[in-house]
């Protein structure tokens, strides 16, 4: 069983990232979790936040699925601080949380970002590449989602290799 989750990290529930995860999930494939609907507090050192809604999150997405696709928009040349909040967060499975965290391992970790225009910065991928393989996760890859110059409508260029992505799946 090869169940695939997508982690929408944006400040928006119905803006550009959730039309590109539309699009991504266009046959209904894949489950979604909007972490606008979570209450995830920042990564405190003593874990004053260990009662918020991470680490019940984490329990199921680890129990459910072996995929975690992160979607999200790119503000200020980087993931969403939604995300990366979330992101600051595995630092309890490292931790706090051990156990829960080791279960990590040999899951698959994908990414697909989205901007007004094909304007990614060389980079951005990073934190998850090597969020992947410090957790010993299988990177699989990522893309790039924008928009037409009207704004309106996943740019065609975009939609292809959004569609060449979608098969890593």
């Amino acid at each position: 069983m090869n169940k695939t989750v997508i982690i929408q990290g944006s400040s928006k529930s119905n803006g550009n990232t959730n039309t590109i995860i539309n699009y991504l999930n266009k046959n209904n494939d894949f489950d979604i979790i909007d972490l606008k609907t979570k209450n995830i507090g920042s990564f405190e050192y003593d874990f004053s936040n260990a009662n918020d809604d991470f680490i019940p999150l984490m329990e199921t997405v680890i129990e459910k699925y072996d995929t975690i696709i992160f979607a999200t928009p790119v503000y200020w040349y980087s993931m969403s601080s939604t995300l990366k909040t979330f992101f600051d967060r595995l630092s309890d499975l490292l931790h706090y949380k051990k156990e829960l965290g080791r279960k990590l391992r040999g899951k698959n970790m994908a990414m697909i970002s989205n901007s007004g225009t094909n304007d990614l910065k060389n980079g951005f991928t990073m934190p998850f590449i090597e969020s992947a393989n410090y957790l010993s996760m299988n990177y699989l890859g990522d893309t790039h989602g924008w928009f037409t110059e009207n704004g309106e409508e996943i740019d065609s260029n975009a939609k292809e290799n959004i569609d060449v992505f979608r098969k890593l799946f």
